[in-house]
C-alpha cells in the first residue's frame, strides 16, 4: 500500500526534496493511523482559477487519500505584498475588499476537488499580524541580501536596473514563517516557487520546530497550444468556471500527445488505468478521440455535473460530427445598422477586440451563416445571422 501511495504522490512531480520523510509519514499512517499535514499557499490575487492552478489541488487531493490533512493557506496577508516570483516589476497591492472577494471565489472552486472534511482553511494574517516589528526584524535577520539576489527573478531585475521593493524581499520569509507557525510536514508548490518552499524548510530548522518539511514541486501545465504555460493572457486556458460546452470543446481541441500530460496531472484515474488507455490507443483498439472524450467528461463532471457533461458531449457531437448549429446559442441585437463584422463579433462576445476579430478573419476562422468569410470590412445589413468563430463559438445576431 505504501508503494502504491508513493507512486501516486510522485506522479507528474517535477521535484521532491526529502522523499524519505514522505515515506515515513505514509508508513506511520498505514501502520499506526497517524495523520500528517500538507500545506499549500494560495494568494487570492485573481477571482478565477484555470486548470493549470488545479494541478496543485489534484496533488493535494491525492495526499488526502493517503492520510493527510490539507492546510489550505490563504495568503491574505502576503497578498498585500504580492508574490514577486517571476515578476519583472513590483506587483500592485490588492485592497482588502478585493482579497475577500477572491478568497470566496477560490474556496468555492477549490472544494470541487478537495475533501472539505480533510481540509483546514487557514489565513496567514492571523499570525503574521501578531509578529510585530520585533518579530519581523528577527525574521529578516535569517536571510542576507546576497542570498536573496541569488533568486533568478531578483538577479535579473537587479541587473537590468528594475526596482525591487524591500517588501518583496520579505515575501519568501513570510511564506517560510507560515510553515513554522503551522508545523507543516510537507509543502507543495510550483517549480517557480522553489526558493520560497525551501525557505519554510530552512526556517523550521532555525526556529527549532523539531521538524523540516518535505517539499514537493509540480510542473507548470501547458496550455491548449501544448507549448506555453496555461495562461489567461495567452488565451490558451480552460477556466474552472467555463461553461460545460466550452470546457468540453477545449479539452477535445488539445493534441493527442498533450492529452496524456493532462491525464497525468489532472485525471483521478490511477496510473494503471491510464496505462491501459495508452496501450489501447497504441494497439488501435481505442481511438484517441474516444479517450480524449473520456477525459473531457471527467473534467466537466468535476466542475459541473455528469448530466451537464453528457449534454456537452452531445452538443459537441452535433456541431462537429453532424455539422449542426447548437440550439442554445445566445441572441444579441446590433447597436447600429449596418454593422461592421469585426464590431459585431465583439458585441456578440465572440472576440475580445476588433483587431483580434480581423486576425481571425484573415486566418479563415470566422463564418457567417456557416460560410467562411475573408472580407475584413464586411457590413451586416438588417436581418438575422448566425456568427461563428473557430469550431466552438456561436452567436445569433439580429440587425434591425
Amino acid at each position: 500500500m505504501i508503494k502504491e501511495a508513493l507512486s501516486e504522490i510522485q506522479r507528474g512531480c517535477a521535484e521532491i526534496i526529502d522523499i524519505e520523510r514522505i515515506e515515513k509519514l505514509l508508513k506511520a499512517y498505514f501502520e499506526e493511523g497517524k495523520t500528517y499535514t500538507v500545506k499549500a499557499g494560495f494568494d487570492p490575487t485573481a477571482p478565477d482559477l484555470h486548470l493549470g492552478h488545479t494541478v496543485l489541488l489534484q496533488k493535494l487531493a491525492t495526499f488526502q487519500k493517503y492520510g493527510a490533512t490539507i492546510q489550505f493557506l490563504i495568503g491574505d496577508f502576503t497578498a498585500m505584498i504580492g508574490d514577486p516570483t517571476g515578476k519583472n516589476q513590483t506587483r500592485k497591492v490588492l485592497s482588502a475588499e478585493d482579497v475577500k472577494k477572491n478568497i470566496e471565489s477560490y474556496q468555492t472552486q477549490a472544494f470541487k476537488i478537495l475533501d472539505k472534511e480533510k481540509t483546514e482553511t487557514v489565513y496567514n494574517s492571523i499570525w503574521l499580524e501578531e509578529l510585530g516589528t520585533v518579530g519581523l526584524l528577527q525574521l529578516s535577520s535569517h536571510l542576507t541580501v546576497a542570498r536573496m539576489l541569488e533568486r533568478d527573478d531578483f538577479s535579473k531585475r537587479f541587473a537590468s536596473n528594475q526596482p525591487i521593493a524591500t517588501s518583496e524581499f520579505m515575501y519568501p520569509l513570510l511564506q517560510g514563517y507560515d510553515s513554522v507557525h503551522l508545523l507543516s510536514d510537507v509543502e507543495l508548490g510550483g517549480t517557480d516557487q522553489k526558493f520560497n518552499l525551501l525557505m519554510g524548510r530552512q526556517l523550521q530548522k532555525v526556529y527549532e520546530t523539531k521538524k523540516q518539511q518535505a517539499v514537493l514541486m509540480m510542473p507548470i501545465l501547458e496550455g491548449l497550444d501544448g507549448v506555453q504555460k496555461m495562461s489567461k493572457s495567452l488565451n490558451n486556458y480552460i477556466g474552472v468556471s467555463d461553461e460545460p460546452n466550452d470546457m468540453f470543446g477545449k479539452v477535445l481541441s488539445i493534441s493527442d500527445v498533450l492529452m496524456w500530460r493532462y491525464y497525468e496531472l489532472l485525471s483521478e484515474k490511477s496510473l494503471a488505468e491510464i496505462e491501459e488507455l495508452k496501450e489501447g490507443v497504441q494497439s488501435k483498439k481505442l481511438h484517441p478521440k474516444k479517450v480524449k472524450e473520456e477525459l473531457a467528461m471527467e473534467i466537466v463532471t468535476r466542475f459541473h455535473d455528469e448530466f451537464k457533461a453528457i449534454i456537452a458531449k452531445e452538443a459537441f457531437s452535433a456541431v462537429h460530427t453532424k455539422n449542426e448549429i447548437p440550439t442554445d446559442i445566445p441572441l444579441f441585437e446590433a447597436s447600429e445598422s449596418p454593422i461592421w463584422i469585426a464590431k459585431a463579433l465583439v458585441e456578440c462576445k465572440l472576440e475580445p477586440s476588433t483587431s483580434q476579430a480581423r486576425r481571425d478573419i484573415k486566418q479563415n476562422a470566422v463564418s457567417v451563416e456557416k460560410k467562411k468569410i475573408a472580407d475584413e470590412q464586411l457590413q451586416l445589413k438588417s436581418g438575422e445571422y448566425i456568427l461563428q468563430v473557430g469550431k466552438r463559438k456561436f452567436a445569433r445576431l439580429k440587425v434591425k
